[in-house]
């Protein structure tokens, strides 16, 4: 299955945020979408996940409790442990019983985050934070994977990992979208889209 948008417009007001944008994001790959500030990024991310409405164009994506989304600001509950935040995530997507635990558990493991899961999430550093975001997006193992400048920030060693982690998730059959201002990322990318 293939998700994206064709011929997005999008306008915030006055201004035109997107014009004309058509993306493909295919099941089993990594797209990347590449541009500078204000280039229309994360209103495309958006646009695709559902949470920004578009002037006109076509938006295709599955239901949305096959969406897994992180946004540039992780949406973490800082004020919740690891786990907590992870178990949250997994009543929001309605996973329930011994499937819960199995799945957090695997996980805390892949992510490396078996130590810190009673953590307060306000108390992670700012690479743990990104990895608990990632697994609190893959939990439900969504068919469409978006996230919006996951590796800003990582050291390289964490930015590897991240990439791991998307490779994962594609080798998995999720169809995998990201914003990056890292070239050398989107050159990892099957797919890239570069917004001007």
């Amino acid at each position: 299955m293939t998700w994206g948008v064709r011929g997005l417009t999008v306008r915030l007001g006055s201004r035109v945020a997107l014009d004309d944008v058509t993306l493909e994001v295919p099941d089993r790959a990594v797209t990347a979408v590449v541009g500078g500030d204000g280039a229309g990024k994360t209103t495309l991310l958006r646009s695709l996940v559902g949470t920004v409405q578009p002037s006109a164009g076509e938006v295709s994506r599955p239901r949305p409790e096959q969406v897994g989304y992180v946004s540039a600001g992780s949406g973490l509950y800082l004020d919740l442990s690891v786990v907590e935040n992870l178990g949250f995530a997994a009543s929001a997507y309605g996973i329930a019983g011994g499937e819960v635990e199995g799945r957090i558990d695997e996980l805390l493991v892949r992510t490396e985050l078996t130590d810190a899961r009673d953590r307060l999430a306000g108390r992670l550093s700012g690479g743990m934070r990104q990895k608990l975001a990632f697994a609190m997006a893959v939990l439900h193992r969504p068919g469409l994977l978006v996230l919006d400048e996951p590796t800003t920030g990582l050291d390289p060693v964490s930015r590897m990992e991240a990439w791991q982690h998307l490779a994962e998730a594609a080798a998995g059959g999720a169809a995998v979208l990201l914003a990056t201002n890292y070239m050398d990322e989107a050159e990892r990318a099957t797919g890239v889209l570069v917004l001007d």
